[in-house]
């Protein structure tokens, strides 16, 4: 349902956290804390956890692109055979393919994703990169931190932090997949469950 100016009338929202200005800065300033820290973009690659991570990963490596002159190499992954709930999401997942297309033995590489939640997702893409060769570290970089962590977890770059209760959702939209950018939090009844 749709109010005044587009306005999202849905009274399962609780809340709109960030819009589209407010997610632009953060991945500004997320790419300038990656370069800071890493001296530079010096042997950095970027990959997204497909598929909001990947646009992310896009934007940030943009920034850092911007900072220092000199394009870093962006990559996707998709994650779903490596997910430990596999049989439970669907009988028959759809797969899509990774996309690495540049080595990252001894890389420092950024990896991106929209929310950070259990650490579940995080465990599959750290178990998918090992397969592609063996990095000099990996950094976790998340646009939401939102806690409840089942694995020991922890990212490298946080955008922001948002306590949610165990019932609630973060739903990040982005222009690419929802023609919209925001963040929300909604309640159980709505929400993805990310």
């Amino acid at each position: 349902m749709r109010g005044i100016e587009g306005e999202d009338m849905n009274p399962k929202i609780k809340s709109r956290v960030l819009d589209a200005e407010g997610i632009k800065r953060i991945l500004q300033r997320i790419a300038h804390e990656i370069v800071e820290k890493n001296q530079g973009t010096e042997d950095i690659v970027v990959v997204g956890i497909k598929n909001r991570g990947a646009y992310l990963a896009e934007r940030i490596a943009k920034g850092m692109e911007a900072i220092q002159g000199k394009a870093v190499p962006v990559g996707a992954l998709d994650i779903t055979l490596y997910r430990d709930d596999l049989t439970e999401i669907a009988e028959q997942p759809v797969v899509h393919s990774s996309e690495i297309e540049f080595d990252i033995t001894a890389k420092k590489i950024i990896l991106v994703d929209d929310v950070l939640f259990t650490g579940r997702t995080v465990r599959c893409a750290l178990d998918e990169l090992i397969d592609f060769g063996r990095p000099a570290n990996i950094q976790l970089a998340v646009l939401i931190d939102r806690g409840h962590r089942e694995l020991p977890i922890r990212p490298d770059f946080i955008g922001k932090n948002i306590p949610t209760s165990a019932k609630e959702s973060i739903e990040v939209r982005l222009r690419e997949i929802d023609g919209v950018e925001e963040v929300i939090v909604v309640g159980a009844e709505q929400g993805s469950g990310v």
